[in-house]
């Protein structure tokens, strides 16, 4: 899987990291159980400190993406990941709060709001290949 880093972005790199491989196992571009370079590796491919690599991982393991193991490495969840939780739901209605209150302010109605996390949805559905 190939990483694009935008080094000029608001968004922090290890974001940046954290979101794509996120999206990557949605898409099924990284499968269950899959390895992933060590920190390292990741760091010197992608040219950046490896703290910050590390930091992404450490977010990814603790919401349950990946599985970090002594001897064999990093892997992606062969457990097919995280799943919807109560603590996830509100997390995830605070993140939507603050998109939804921006797309009301700029007039967006909610028919064309609803279609467009549909579209998203579905793109990443079909990218996986269960639609």
């Amino acid at each position: 899987m190939l990483l694009k880093l935008d080094l000029q972005s608001d968004i922090p790199i290890y974001m940046q990291i954290r979101m794509q491989i996120v999206e990557g196992i949605a898409t099924g571009a990284l499968k269950p159980g899959e390895s992933l370079p060590s920190v390292r590796q990741f760091a010197s491919d992608l040219g950046i400190n490896l703290h910050t690599v590390n930091k992404a991982y450490n977010f990814l393991k603790q919401d349950g993406f990946i599985i970090v193991h002594r001897q064999k490495g990093v892997t992606v969840n062969p457990d097919k990941g995280p799943k919807v939780t109560e603590e996830y739901m509100s997390q995830l209605k605070s993140d939507l709060k603050s998109i939804i209150a921006e797309a009301f302010c700029r007039g967006m109605p909610v028919e064309k709001f609803n279609d467009l996390c549909n579209e998203i949805f579905f793109e990443l559905k079909n990218r996986r290949g269960d639609a």
